[in-house]
């Protein structure tokens, strides 16, 4: 059975999906990108502030499904630009335990939605 998790901590979907779904323990996520989700504004200032606005909206899903980044068994990153590799991966270093971290991967992309720089999708696990 599936749980459709939403909070109006993080962005509202901008389509036809929700912030996460929960199966059994496991919580799949939408990937969250740079919106602000009280004004729905992007947050673009830097690399580093849109990274961070998305790690916050990462942060409020996973609360609302009661779990915290330590849940969290894998990441995807999409970015635009390879170059930006460095600075987003210290922002979402800053998320985790580097001992206990998930497992993940960066792609980078042609583009994503609403033109932004960097797209993280999670999956975690309550035990």
């Amino acid at each position: 059975m599936k749980k459709i998790i939403i909070t109006d901590k993080a962005p509202a979907p901008i389509g036809p999906y929700n912030q996460a779904v929960l199966v059994g323990n496991t919580l799949y996520t939408s990937g969250q990108i740079a919106l602000d989700p009280k004004s729905m504004e992007l947050v673009l200032d830097s690399i580093e502030a849109e990274t961070t606005q998305v790690m916050q909206n990462m942060k409020a899903v996973l609360e609302a499904a009661g779990m915290t980044f330590e849940n969290v068994v894998k990441s995807t990153i999409f970015i635009m630009d390879m170059n930006d590799f460095a600075k987003i991966n210290s922002i979402y270093g800053s998320y985790f335990d580097e001992k206990t971290a998930p497992a993940r991967e960066t792609v980078q992309v042609a583009g994503l939605p609403k033109g932004v720089n960097v797209e993280i999708s999670m999956i975690a696990v309550k035990q």
